[in-house]
């Protein structure tokens, strides 16, 4: 038997099987109805012309499911309205200052808003970029101290007193910072959602190897790190670039650190 003959099968079965239950429980029998064999019983000739008395319930199997869903729905709308018309209490908030770009700005936000979010949204500093929020891309990286750092997983309240560099306080469009005249130089970006993070890190990396501090790529941690293509890969690669501008970013900092891949 085919899947389709079968399903319609089985769907009449049931059908059947509920309208029996209803008139079962329609002629059912209770104190004061009438008996089986007299008219207006299950076995009575003249069962078809009875008439079911007030008070008596159909109830089939879709009755049962729609009223069940039925009240479901009216219990929640009580809830929901009451969850609406409950006062919300006011965010905590807390007061924080610091340095951004060498200009010190003082702010009063919620404890629970982002380094990233009070660059953006507060302070309107827009190049630093949002890309996954979870630390994950490297498009919010800024400099803090001087260090890099994923500015979606940090709050704002934690830096106090802290010295703040986004990809506007590196250079203008009249002077570019020279990590910004080699990305345009090497074309280290294409569509450029992520160079800012980009070039604030790159610049960091630069940064670590002069300081010496050693990377995963290193090989040997007794001699200073060199800005060769697999250090400046491995420190790099916690910025994601979609458009896939690597060797053109490698390029662009192998021009500024003055070393070839």
């Amino acid at each position: 038997m085919r899947p389709v003959a079968h399903a319609r099968d089985r769907l009449r079965t049931a059908q059947a099987a509920d309208a029996t239950k209803a008139r079962t429980m329609r002629y059912r029998i209770l104190p004061g109805r009438p008996t089986p064999g007299t008219i207006g019983s299950d076995t009575s000739p003249f069962k078809d012309s009875a008439m079911p008395l007030p008070g008596d319930l159909e109830v089939s199997r879709r009755g049962v499911l729609v009223g069940g869903a039925a009240s479901a729905s009216l219990a929640a709308v009580p809830l929901a309205a009451a969850a609406q018309g409950a006062p919300q209490p006011a965010p905590v908030t807390m007061d924080v200052t610091f340095d951004v770009n060498g200009q010190r700005r003082a702010l009063t936000v919620d404890t629970r808003t982002t380094l990233l979010d009070a660059l953006r949204e507060t302070l309107k500093l827009t190049g630093t970029k949002k890309g996954c929020d979870h630390g994950q891309c490297g498009a919010c990286t800024v400099l803090v101290d001087g260090k890099r750092i994923n500015s979606c997983l940090t709050l704002a309240v934690m830096h106090q007193g802290d010295r703040i560099t986004t990809i506007e306080g590196l250079g203008t469009p009249e002077k570019l910072h020279p990590m910004q005249s080699a990305f345009v130089r090497h074309d280290g970006y294409q569509c450029g959602y992520c160079t800012p993070g980009q070039i604030c890190s790159a610049v960091a990396v630069l940064d670590e190897i002069r300081a010496g501090i050693p990377s995963h790529a290193t090989a040997d941690l007794s001699a200073r790190p060199r800005a060769t293509t697999e250090e400046m890969r491995e420190r790099m690669s916690g910025n994601i670039c979609r458009c896939g501008a690597y060797s053109n970013i490698v390029d662009a900092m192998t021009d500024v650190a003055g070393a070839r891949a």
